[in-house]
């Protein structure tokens, strides 16, 4: 009987010692497969019940000893299943049928990590078999064997394996896996019995060394090697491919280019999967892996724009739109492209790949996880990614020459290739665009403004491109303005309504700039990024038209009054009627003097106070930082400040703007087409709307909620240029209840 107990204890039963499930399955009460799990908690071990020689108190304590054996035998079932390596598919499979199979349904339920945590487990067993065999070599080598033998020598495993039975049992019933599993365990550690605790300890080692062995993938060689998706970073195209066919999804695969891939992959082919994240791994150190993983792809595997530079790239003509980049050409420094040796390898050497493996290994074999070795490490890592990256955009792609060329051609810095091109195209832009040849249209005064005014030197401006996406019909300033900006205007109920009727601009305010961009300097400049550059300059071109305008106005009446004084001067009727003409003129030119003064003022607080001092921060962080993610947010910072400093996130204010800007381009066409005979009503009328928007402007703009914002140094400067003699504040008073005179234009007789 000893030995039956022996064997029992090693999960094999017999006569003496029965398993309740087996014996109801051979009188097929509950027909179920041997290795399925057992959902109660209560052992199926049992006593034969026809056993009469045992005493009560033996029964009860042989049943508490036997229980241990079908603990055991659960255990090593789940060890056994999660062990078996028949469904490791073979490593030569693409992956492509890897996908196809994936979305016809094929899901195998098999996990690394529980693989892992059977590992450990089997560690444990292991421990309890040979205890089990020293328990049949002492009783073997005792006179007199006794029950106690037993007791004593499994007395440890009674706070082990029921616990751990528990554990197999919530796995395979919620179907734990990867970092949940490892969620599960880190809870388990937490218990007052110091076994059981260490026990569970060696488990979750287990489960780390699987995370250990994917971070270092990752972080080393930037592969995700996930096969089963268990991983805490996951692939983006295995969420979205899941509603795709195999046929979809291999035509998307092929049609991909090396530049397409890697640039998806970069800003969206990665992600961080909350639900696989083990909650004693910080959301910010997950995304430093993920970030780290994704940075040492690029240096790994630079696209061909890389590996194959030469120094025959193109001069494009001066003035050309659309610039004929060559694939083999990249605007790195002329010593890069006459180093040898593998390419990926110099932008991420082997010493610091080695450096990040040791810590790593550090990390893997240390008994228990801690969290702020853990977390030190990962942010070394990073620093290294990092530090490799700011060396791949900022000094081999020159990030700050193709930042120079943005400023100059997007923020207007270069003022004389626009204010030339806007002369060219002046008469042009009286006209409304045409439909199919407006862009066309604008290629030979953009052409003769760069003639004038680039020089060869300038290698940025053949990667610069003038484009009309939107013409034909009016363009709202719902339509010009980013979603922010919209979503400021709707939820302003009061304002929302007469927008469209408000603000409506001619067909050219739609001309903007397009900027050629290459590998590696896409990382930076994302789309989102380009297009608030495009935004700018729509506003800051608008501004520079109207004061053109405003300008042009002027000279043309004072030439024209000029020319028919001179022409009249001897005829001193002619000479009294033209100086009557001259003094009816008065308020009209002191309004536009108003204008002019008002476009001036705004051009010259967002070409010096916003555009000069958000640069020259920026310039000093370039030069401070030697960390890409760092560069990459001071560069939103530059972008964002730009934006709200120059209003253009408040949506109240850019309608106003845009309405004074509209005001003053069409009150220059009125006076250059104003004829003699003519009535000034629609002047008058221009003249009153214009001094109604520019007082609410000014309202505005000093309001408590605006002076307590980040606008506020600036924004005072401003203020003080506009109201340098009172006169707006003078104006603007009541601006809102009361009606002010509005100057008289006479009738012209």
């Amino acid at each position: 009987m000893l030995h039956e107990l022996l064997l029992a204890l090693l999960g094999y039963t017999g006569d003496l010692i029965v398993d309740e499930r087996e014996r109801q399955d051979s009188l097929l009460i509950n027909l179920s497969p041997l290795d399925a799990p057992i959902s109660e908690d209560s052992s199926t071990f049992k006593l034969a019940p026809d056993i009469s020689f045992i005493q009560p108190s033996e029964r009860d304590a042989i049943e508490r000893i036997i229980k241990l054996g079908f603990y055991y035998r659960e255990l090593d079932r789940f060890a056994t299943k999660s062990r078996n390596l028949s469904w490791i598919r073979s490593s030569n499979q693409s992956p492509i049928s890897r996908t196809s199979e994936l979305l016809k349904g094929k899901k195998e339920k098999q996990s690394v990590y529980r693989r892992a945590i059977a590992n450990g487990i089997v560690e444990v067993l292991s421990v309890y078999r040979s205890a089990v065999l020293h328990i049949e070599q002492k009783l073997l080598s005792d006179s007199i064997p006794i029950l106690a033998t037993f007791t004593q020598g499994l007395n440890k495993f009674f706070v082990l394996l029921p616990p751990l039975y528990e554990l197999i049992l919530e796995i395979e019933r919620d179907g734990f896996c990867g970092g949940r599993l490892l969620n599960l365990l880190h809870k388990r550690c937490h218990c007052g019995v110091p076994e059981l605790q260490t026990c569970v300890q060696r488990l979750l080692w287990h489960g780390h060394q699987v995370m250990y062995n994917q971070l270092a993938s990752w972080m080393i060689y930037g592969i995700l090697h996930d096969q089963y998706g268990e991983f805490f970073i996951s692939r983006q195209e295995s969420r979205d491919a899941e509603n795709d066919s195999p046929a979809e999804v291999i035509e998307r695969l092929g049609s991909m280019s090396t530049n397409d891939a890697s640039l998806t992959g970069w800003h969206s082919g990665f992600h961080i999967s909350l639900d696989m994240l083990p909650e004693h791994i910080s959301m910010r150190v997950a995304e430093s892996i993920l970030f780290a993983g994704k940075a040492v792809r690029v240096l790994r595997n630079p696209i061909p724009a890389v590996r194959f530079q030469g120094a025959t790239s193109q001069q494009m003509p001066r003035g050309s739109q659309r610039p004929q980049v060559s694939t083999s050409r990249v605007s790195f420094t002329k010593d890069s492209s006459s180093q040898n040796g593998p390419i990926g390898q110099e932008l991420f050497p082997q010493s610091d790949a080695d450096k990040i493996e040791t810590m790593l290994q550090n990390l893997k074999e240390s008994s228990e996880f801690h969290k702020r070795s853990f977390e030190t490490a990962i942010d070394s890592i990073r620093a290294i990614a990092a530090s490799h990256l700011w060396q791949l955009v900022v000094v081999r792609a020159d990030l700050n020459g193709h930042l120079k060329a943005l400023k100059d051609y997007f923020l207007l810095a270069k003022g004389d290739l626009f204010q030339s091109f806007l002369e060219e195209s002046r008469q042009l832009m009286r006209l409304p665009p045409r439909m199919s040849t407006a862009e066309a249209d604008l290629m030979i005064p953009f052409q003769l403004a760069a003639l004038k005014t680039i020089g060869d030197e300038d290698k940025y401006f053949s990667r610069v491109s003038l484009r009309m996406p939107s013409f034909g019909i009016p363009v709202k300033s719902s339509q010009v303005d980013l979603p922010k900006t919209k979503a400021y205007v709707d939820g302003d109920s009061s304002m929302q309504s007469d927008t469209t009727l408000e603000v409506s601009l001619d067909g050219w305010d739609g001309i903007t700039l397009e900027y050629s961009v290459e590998w590696p300097l896409q990382l930076f400049f994302t789309q989102e990024v380009l297009s608030k550059y495009r935004r700018i300059f729509q506003y800051l071109l608008r501004l520079k038209r109207t004061q053109m305008e405003l300008e042009k106005s002027w000279a043309s009446a004072m030439s024209q009054d000029h020319s028919d004084f001179a022409k009249h001067r001897n005829d001193s009727t002619s000479c009294s009627i033209s100086h009557q003409r001259r003094q009816r003129f008065k308020p009209m030119w002191r309004i536009r003097e108003h204008m002019a003064f008002l476009i001036r003022n705004l051009q010259f607080y967002i070409q010096v106070d916003v555009i000069e001092s958000q640069w020259n921060v920026l310039q000093s962080h370039i030069l401070n930082s030697h960390d890409f993610t760092e560069l990459v947010g001071f560069h939103q910072e530059y972008l964002s400040a730009l934006i709200s400093q120059s209003f253009l996130d408040i949506g109240s204010v850019s309608r106003i703007l845009d309405g004074i800007m509209k005001l003053c381009l069409q009150f220059c066409w009125k006076i250059e087409n104003q004829e003699s005979n003519e009535s000034t009503v629609e002047l008058e009328q221009i003249a009153e709307e214009f001094n109604k928007k520019s007082n609410s402007l000014y309202t505005i703009l000093r309001s408590s909620r605006l002076a307590g914002s980040q606008r506020a140094p600036f924004l005072r400067r401003f203020l003080l240029r506009l109201n340098f003699n009172s006169f707006f504040e003078a104006t603007a008073r009541g601006v809102l209840n009361v009606v002010r005179p509005r100057p008289t234009l006479a009738v012209l007789q």
